[in-house]
Order: structure tokens, then C-alpha cells, then sequence
């Protein structure tokens, strides 16, 4: 195992919105911050936008733009202002004392760092039949926000029981012509007040009891249905949806900090209320690994903003840089 012995201002882990604009501020401050954006483990090297089609919500594209050709943007300016990017997996973090060290690659290369922001993001939780992934981003979406305004004045279909299935369909319903709500069970694991709304919705139709047998049409290349299938009596049956949106949870890619920093119940880490600093000292969190209510790519941005601020501030007040 070999080693990198100068301690670095920044290390950022993680290379989504949050993790390259944390790198530009960083980098403009004179930090030489230094990312290592992941290859395959945790996540996706660019974020969950590397497996989005288009991207119209994002401030200063008006023509929309692929999620792909968006990452790219980001990552060009990040190394353009002086951002340091290895494509590398961290492997293991001690920040039980400062400065903090990082192991990455195969070789498990140490280096050891003043601050350290996370950025790692999270992943949605897929079905994982085949007809999903071959139709993702061509109607198959996780984000009724991102994706749902695609399929204004259409069908579309929600898979989920908790408070975020119903979020997505009442997001949906405002925009779509109808909504199929599709549960396994009979009984939802969504807050009673969200399933009062949603029951009083005349655009949303429950599916009860159901699961999804296929997504249809992956011949076409897009969505034109999904077949049920009823768990009790096997039953299958289609509905014409243009949409389909999996809403059964996201899972935050925090494996690495599990006994370093202090998560919420769901695995998220925990951040000071108004900051992205975390229990640790020096240790800061930015985008989705730290955000489970509005997961965007914009809001993912503005954190990683205000996580190299803190970063910036908190080694001046520390005397540290």
C-alpha cells in the first residue's frame, strides 16, 4: 500500500452536481481541491443524471439538455478552474483524528486530507426486470418531478406504498390525464394524510394487490402499458399508460461512513440544520447522500456550493489554511 503524504485542503468524494460544484467553489478559493469521481461502486461516476434523457428543469438551458451532455458541462468546468479528478473508488475513511485519510483504487493508495466533503449520492431502488432497464428514460423514470411534465396530458403509472409513491402521483396528477396508483398490498405505508388526498383524487386510480409483470413495449422502445399481474390470483391484466415511474425509495450510498458519521434511520447523513457540516469536524455532506426530501440536481448544486464554503471557512477559522 502506498501512500500520498502531503495532507490535501479538499477531498471530495463523489462527482454529481453536488460533488463538481463543491470543486468549482473549492478550486476558485484557492483550495486545489482534489475528487475522486468513483467508477463503479456506490453509484455512478456524474450522478443519476448519467441515466436521464433529458433535463429541462435545470436553470440556463432553455432548449433542455441530456443528463449525459450536462455531467459533461459540469466536470469540463470543474477541471477548468483547476479541479484535481481521479477516477478511482475510495475503498475505506478514517476520521477518527486529523487529518482525515482516504484509501482508493486497487492498490489502496492513502491519502489524508484537512477537510473532506461527501457527494456520493444516492440510488433510486429499481424492480429490476429486464423490461425496466431497457426502457429507462424512455418512459421509464424515479423522478415525477424531473420526468413527469414529458407526459403532460397523458396516462401514466406509479409503482409504490409509502409517502413518495403518493407524493409522485398527486405531483402527476396536476399534469397528467390520469394516474394509476399500483400497490402490492391492500394497505399503504404512506402517512394517513397522504392517503387522504390521494383517495379523494378523481385522477388517481388505485391499483390494489398488484405487482408488474412487464412494461410494455420495450419492441417500440417506449412505454405503451404494463401488465398487472394480482398477487392472489395471479390474474394478469394491461393498462395504456405512456409513463411508468418507480416510486418505491431511494438508498443513500453511505456504506462507506457506517460507523464514521452519524446517518438518520434511512441511512442518510445527518448535516447541522442551515449547513452541510456534518458530526464530524471538517467533514461536510452535500447532495443527495445528505438529502432525502428534494433530490434535484439544482438543489444538489446549491449544497455542494455551500459545502465548500463551510469547508473554506471552517479551515480558516481553524487556522488551517
Amino acid at each position: 500500500m502506498s501512500s500520498d503524504a502531503t495532507p490535501r485542503n479538499v477531498i471530495i468524494i463523489g462527482s454529481g452536481p453536488a460533488g463538481h460544484t463543491a470543486g468549482i467553489y473549492a478550486a476558485r478559493a484557492n483550495l486545489k481541491p482534489l475528487m475522486f469521481e468513483g467508477m463503479t461502486r456506490g453509484g455512478i461516476p456524474g450522478g443519476q443524471l448519467m441515466i436521464t434523457n433529458d433535463v429541462e428543469n435545470y436553470p440556463g438551458f432553455p432548449e433542455k439538455v441530456t443528463g449525459p451532455d450536462l455531467m459533461k458541462n459540469f466536470r469540463d468546468q470543474a477541471i477548468h478552474q483547476g479541479v484535481e479528478i481521479q477516477t478511482e473508488d475510495v475503498n475505506k475513511v478514517d476520521f477518527s483524528k486529523r487529518p482525515f485519510r482516504v484509501w482508493i483504487g486497487d492498490d489502496n493508495v492513502e491519502y489524508t486530507a484537512r477537510t473532506v466533503i461527501i457527494a456520493t449520492g444516492a440510488q433510486a431502488k429499481w424492480l429490476n426486470i429486464p423490461s425496466e432497464h431497457a426502457l429507462k428514460g424512455k418512459g421509464v423514470s424515479a423522478c415525477a418531478v424531473c420526468d413527469g411534465a414529458f407526459f403532460r396530458k397523458q396516462d401514466v403509472a406509479v409503482i409504490g406504498g409509502g409517502d413518495t409513491s403518493m407524493e409522485e402521483a398527486m405531483y402527476l396528477s396536476g399534469i397528467c390525464n390520469k394516474v394509476y396508483l399500483v400497490h402490492r398490498r391492500r394497505e399503504f405505508r404512506a402517512s394517513k394524510t397522504m392517503q387522504a388526498r390521494v383517495f379523494k383524487n378523481p385522477k388517481i386510480e388505485i391499483c390494489y394487490d398488484s405487482g408488474i409483470d412487464e412494461i410494455l413495449d420495450v419492441s417500440k422502445g417506449e412505454v405503451t402499458g404494463v401488465r398487472l399481474k394480482d398477487v392472489n390470483t395471479g390474474a394478469l391484466r394491461e393498462i395504456a399508460v405512456t409513463g411508468f415511474f418507480v416510486a418505491i425509495g431511494h438508498t443513500p450510498n453511505t456504506d462507506l461512513f457506517t460507523g464514521q458519521l452519524e446517518l438518520h434511520d434511512n441511512g442518510y447523513i445527518k448535516t447541522k440544520p442551515g449547513t452541510s457540516q456534518t458530526n464530524v469536524p471538517g467533514v461536510f455532506a452535500a447532495g443527495d447522500v445528505q438529502d432525502f426530501v428534494y433530490r434535484q440536481a439544482v438543489t444538489a448544486a446549491g449544497s455542494g456550493c455551500t459545502a465548500a464554503l463551510d469547508a473554506e471557512r471552517w479551515m480558516a477559522l481553524n487556522e488551517e489554511h
